[in-house]
């Protein structure tokens, strides 16, 4: 089993940045592919950057895709999330997430908001 932590989260203006970490528990991080997803308010949770267990493969939803950048250490078991030029409408609850075949993980959340 894994147990994420995400951190990071916070109140920032339009065009600001901010830096998402999720800890990873346990031994198996560096054989999961890792993601990011969000949630704003009123909306289902949506698919935001996701790397590969080895961190050669990258893929962003084109709503963050030249902004946010997803990268690992696997060596830290930790995933992070570049996120600039932020906008209001990047403002939602960012969730980390693991995933191996049938095996997915979620970590609690961390809420960012973007004021104009």
């Amino acid at each position: 089993q894994v147990q994420l932590v995400e951190s990071g989260g916070g109140v920032v203006q339009a065009g600001g940045s901010l830096r998402l970490s999720c800890a990873a528990s346990g031994r198996t991080f560096g054989t999961y592919a890792m993601g990011w997803f969000r949630q704003a308010p009123g909306k289902e949770r949506e698919f935001v950057a996701t790397i590969s267990w080895g961190g050669s493969y990258t893929y962003y939803a084109d709503s963050v895709k030249g902004r946010f950048t997803i990268s690992r250490d696997n060596a830290k078991s930790t995933v992070w999330l570049q996120m600039n030029s932020l906008k209001p409408e990047d403002t939602a609850v960012y969730y980390c997430n693991a995933g191996r075949g049938r095996y997915n993980y979620w970590g609690q959340g961390t809420q960012v908001t973007v004021s104009s």
